[in-house]
């Protein structure tokens, strides 16, 4: 049966009601010890923070965004349009300039759609806006205004960012325009759509409705990151697209409508010391190739399931971020140099990279209640297994190089099952494939009690591969015999 996994739920925050939905948030006070210095190098006393100088330089080149669908909108002869609405939506949000000929920075999700875009400055004026580029995968969009010598937003460094630095956020929540809000920057890197692109920001400067594609601002005045995103679980919990990822392609936004990204078609997981030893490497950097996709540019390069890529072109690759930001920069078509170590020797390949489409994100939570019986006892991963029949190989599909033995039930509680659940495939176990239960058998018998062990695990549905890192009980303590309620997900 399936191990509880923690799910957080997350909402982009465009208060666009009825368009995109109406979100919850919430934000949280803050204050700052005496005599401490800001990242602008001034003192600031006792209470909170100041960020009035900078709000005062700032939010003229804050606008207030609403965007409208399902609007007749007059076409090159002067006649109307029906695009088939039976009501007119509308949503509200955030851009900063970013130029001063009138290219705004925005959120995708904010403008991705609507007919209509109309764009508020703080002076009052209105225009009406076009959509220049969008990107989906950061979630950023290029809007412009016919209108020149307006004030635009420094860009700062978000690389630079510290966490506990201070922070703002300036935007439109709940249609109150120009709102401020002041905390520190939780966490950087945070994951939570794209695993592949999403790096976010996490602050406690509170995010609403209305924020979406306004600018988070550090003490010097500068840009660092676009409020995107915000918890429902929690308050104080928002997030913002770091600005470096939006300086990137920004650019190709402008010029072309669109960022055309270089793909290699591969599964990535980092190392660590554990992983180290598998994959017979020294280098403590690197990303560890999980899997190659047929057909894609890494398979044609001739990319193999733990080959560790250590550098492209000759840029380190610290990680499988790193990675995945090195070879998106890259055009589609060009050629790349991969320095690669396989089973500790070093090798040279070539890439020629292909265009990474969008993929459709969206997959159904199926959540269910699971009630586990664990008073059974598991083999030494804490696992329950059996032969995987020809009739679900068959009716689940799987591929002949993903065959091995299929997970009844996770019954132990060591570190690393609880990523595993029922269903799953076990298909390596250390390296060893493990088509059959008797091959399975083997090569756990072949373990010593304590020992690390990594199982390169497929799931069907949906479908998925990863590794799982699990510590080897020989014998593994019987459970106390009761039965709990677990909420799953598979």
């Amino acid at each position: 049966m399936p191990r509880p996994v923690l799910i957080l739920s997350f909402a982009l925050v465009a208060a666009i009601a009825g368009l995109l939905g109406v979100l919850v948030g919430g934000g949280g006070a803050v204050s700052l010890p005496a005599g401490t210095l800001s990242a602008a190098g001034t003192t600031v006393g006792a209470n909170s923070p100041s960020f009035a100088d900078v709000v005062a330089t700032v939010n003229p080149a804050v606008v207030h965004i609403t965007a409208i669908q399902g609007a007749a909108v007059p076409d090159e002869e002067g006649a109307t349009r029906d695009h088939g609405f039976s009501t007119v939506r509308r949503g509200e949000g955030t851009g900063f300039i970013v130029d001063a000929d009138g290219y705004i920075l925005t959120n995708h999700h904010l403008v991705s759609s609507p007919e209509r875009i109309r764009v508020r400055l703080a002076d009052r004026r209105e225009f009406s806006a076009a959509l220049v580029g969008s990107d989906p995968s950061t979630d950023l969009a290029l809007l412009k205004v016919k209108a020149e010598g307006l004030p635009a937003v420094k860009m700062g460094d978000s690389d630079s960012l510290r966490v506990g630095e201070w922070v703002c956020a300036i935007g439109n929540p709940y249609r109150f325009e120009h709102s401020v809000t002041v905390g520190v920057v939780s966490s950087k890197g945070r994951k939570i759509y794209n695993a592949s692109f999403d790096a976010y920001i996490q602050t406690d400067a509170a995010i609403n409705p209305g924020n979406s594609g306004g600018p988070l601002i550090n003490a010097a005045g500068e840009a660092i990151g676009i409020n995107s995103a915000m918890s429902v679980q929690g308050q104080g919990i928002g997030f913002a697209v770091p600005i470096n990822i939006a300086k990137d392609i920004l650019g190709a936004l402008r010029t072309q409508g669109h960022v055309s990204r270089g793909y290699l078609g591969i599964q990535l997981q980092d190392l660590d010391p554990d992983l180290q030893a598998l994959v017979r490497t020294k280098e403590a950097h690197g990303a560890v190739v999980l899997d190659v996709l047929t057909g894609e540019a890494g398979e044609a390069a001739g990319l193999k399931r733990y080959d560790v890529i250590t550098e492209v072109s000759g840029k380190k690759v610290d990680d499988g971020d790193a990675l995945v930001r090195q070879i998106s920069n890259r055009a589609p078509g060009s050629t790349v140099a991969l320095t690669v170590v396989r089973d500790g020797r070093p090798l040279q390949l070539q890439a020629k990279l292909a265009e990474r489409t969008i993929a459709d994100d969206d997959e159904d939570d199926d959540s269910e209640d699971w009630e586990q019986d664990l008073s059974a006892e598991g083999d030494a991963f804490g696992l329950i297994t059996s032969e995987l029949s020809k009739h679900s190989q068959r009716e689940l599909d799987i591929p002949a190089d993903r065959h091995g033995v299929v997970v009844k039930e996770v019954v132990g509680l060591s570190p690393g099952v609880d990523v595993i659940a029922h269903g799953d495939i076990i298909v390596e176990v250390n390296r060893q494939p493990t088509p059959h239960a008797a091959d399975y058998k083997k090569v756990l018998a072949d373990l010593k009690d304590g020992q690390v062990a990594w199982l390169f695990v497929y799931r069907p549905r949906p479908e998925a591969t990863f590794l799982a890192k699990v510590d080897v009980e020989k014998k593994p303590a019987k459970v106390a015999e009761k039965k709990v309620e677990r909420k799953a997900h598979r």
